[in-house]
């Protein structure tokens, strides 16, 4: 089978990915071989290929926004040939320890992940463990659903992480699959919606969602927000989006990898208890609450499709800001 693979992790530049044939794997107990249908082109996928993220499996196949048919399923399973699934980033957890027993699997010391620790969704086949697969909205096709699988989840994780109060004032920085996806959430739950960006395509798109205001990242708030989200891998963003908060508001950062943050101001950035959380992946339970969701809401799904073989111009595309929305790979 073809699978891409991060051969010399480095910018996109300098070729990090390359294109290879690999065996297509038999699944073993508990696993299922799904034949890949699309797959989203998450940032997190950049992070990998460009060494943002330290190796954890050398060559590894990225995507973990993957829509699959199962094709062959190994003993234990629940999934059966014929069905269609989709693959997160969250892979395995240990299923003892005190965060998987508390109901926060995300924080497992012993967790795996798609794309990182084992092959993902670049390749046209992959392995899944059949426990940590969804089942996905009948109602939406293949690369529509795909950005749901990382870019919705976790913009729905940092939602909730965000706090935001009934009908309240909700920043967003950065405009990419996840924040198109939580803002319109938040607006159907009733809240007002500012987004700050530097891309003037993802301000346009921000409006046509019904944000009430697009500016660009350092504009003032048209009003002080009661939360904020900083989706963009840039620090500096930290506390550009904690001035902007109203007393007791809360930030939630949603990215597995951030630049360094400014020195903060206690006074301007964080007294009269305004807070700062971070996302750290997700459970499953996130995954499932927000797909439910996805199928009843009419959620609009920005995506840009690219051929598989163009899965290096995809994330060359993302890093340099060329994707308004989510980009998705399509098999042919």
């Amino acid at each position: 089978m073809r699978a891409w693979s991060v051969l010399r992790p480095g910018p996109m530049a300098s070729g990090p990915l390359g294109l290879i044939e690999r065996e297509v794997p038999d699944p073993g107990w508990g696993e299922l071989l799904l034949r890949v249908r699309a797959c989203g082109v998450c940032r997190t996928d950049l992070h990998v290929a460009e060494g943002d993220l330290p190796v954890h499996l050398p060559g590894v196949t990225p995507g973990h926004e993957i829509v699959g048919e199962v094709v062959a399923a190994g003993p234990g399973c629940r999934h059966t040939p014929a069905d269609r699934v989709g693959v997160a980033w969250l892979r395995s957890t240990c299923g003892a320890c005190t965060y998987c027993r508390r109901g926060a699997e995300n924080l497992c010391p012993e967790s795996a992940y798609t794309g990182w620790d084992a092959h993902g969704g670049y390749a046209e086949y992959a392995l899944a463990p059949d426990a940590y697969v969804y089942d996905l909205p009948p109602n939406r096709d293949d690369v529509e659903v795909a950005p749901l699988l990382c870019a919705g989840i976790i913009g729905y994780r940092a939602l909730r992480r965000a706090a935001l109060p009934p009908g309240g004032r909700l920043g967003i920085w950065g405009f990419g699959g996840s924040a198109h996806l939580a803002a319109q959430i938040a607006m159907t739950e009733g809240a007002t919606v500012h987004v700050f960006t530097r891309s003037a395509a993802a301000r346009s798109l921000a409006m046509e969602l019904g944000a009430a205001s697009a500016g660009d990242s350092f504009d003032p708030a048209p009003e002080p927000l009661d939360s904020a989200i900083v989706f963009a891998p840039a620090g500096e963003l930290v506390p550009a989006a904690l001035e902007r908060l109203d007393r007791g508001g809360t930030l939630a950062i949603a990215g597995i990898h951030l630049s360094d943050v400014p020195v903060l101001d206690y006074q301007r950035h964080l007294f009269q208890e305004r807070q700062v959380r971070s996302v750290t992946a997700n459970t499953r339970a996130d995954g499932e609450e927000f797909l439910r969701l996805a199928g009843r809401l009419p959620l609009a799904v920005a995506t840009m499709p690219y051929d598989f073989a163009d899965a290096d111009r995809a994330l060359t595309d993302l890093a340099a800001d060329r994707v308004n929305g989510a980009a998705v790979l399509v098999m042919g």
